[in-house]
């Protein structure tokens, strides 16, 4: 195997290991803001304030309006995609727990991965697919449902525990916790 490759292949997992911490992240803070979604505005304004700098430390050209307006349509469908994963990630993962939703998401990934190989779909060269990668796909369902049959799911207990650990935050002064608690009591009345 190449270096390039194997580099490649560390700097991947170097960040497919952050997306767990992410998810986690961004569901407390979801909780911490009240609802789901206004995480996921406060995540991807994060994101743009993290690379708007590096774009110009990096001193990258700004794109010509000539070639967006000759762009295929659904290159601007990448930040859907990026709003639908995070809001996913902040509602399922407190449920399901992080190694679970994750590996959800890869196996979700890897089978839509295959068809876009396979077809050459967005622009990609074609890379039919064969027995080798459709045996590790499978691999990696099974893997998928082993680590959803031996996660326990939340006991009642702990259920209750988060209900009153959103109580004692409003009791110390976080209104939006204080603003959960109240809706969580009202509904078990």
């Amino acid at each position: 195997m190449p270096g390039t490759v194997l580099f490649s292949m560390l700097v991947a997992v170097f960040a497919g290991s952050a997306v767990p911490f992410q998810a986690a992240s961004n569901a407390v803070l979801g909780k911490v803001l009240g609802h789901p979604l206004w995480a996921t505005l406060v995540s991807l304004c994060i994101s743009a304030a993290l690379v708007l700098p590096t774009i110009w430390l990096m001193r990258a050209p700004a794109p010509l309006t000539a070639q967006l307006a000759h762009a295929p349509w659904w290159v601007w469908t990448g930040g859907i995609g990026g709003v639908i994963y995070i809001s996913a990630a902040l509602i399922l993962t407190p449920r399901m727990g992080a190694a679970s939703f994750i590996v959800c998401v890869v196996a979700g990934q890897m089978l839509s991965s295959m068809l876009i190989d396979h077809y050459g779909l967005m622009g990609l060269t074609p890379r039919p697919v064969h027995m080798g990668r459709i045996v590790g796909v499978l691999l990696i369902l099974a893997g998928m449902g082993l680590v959803q049959w031996f996660t326990p799911s939340m006991p009642a207990a702990a259920e209750n525990e988060n209900a009153t650990a959103d109580h004692s935050g409003a009791q110390q002064g976080n209104p939006s916790l204080a603003h959960r608690a109240g809706a969580k009591s009202s509904t078990r009345s």
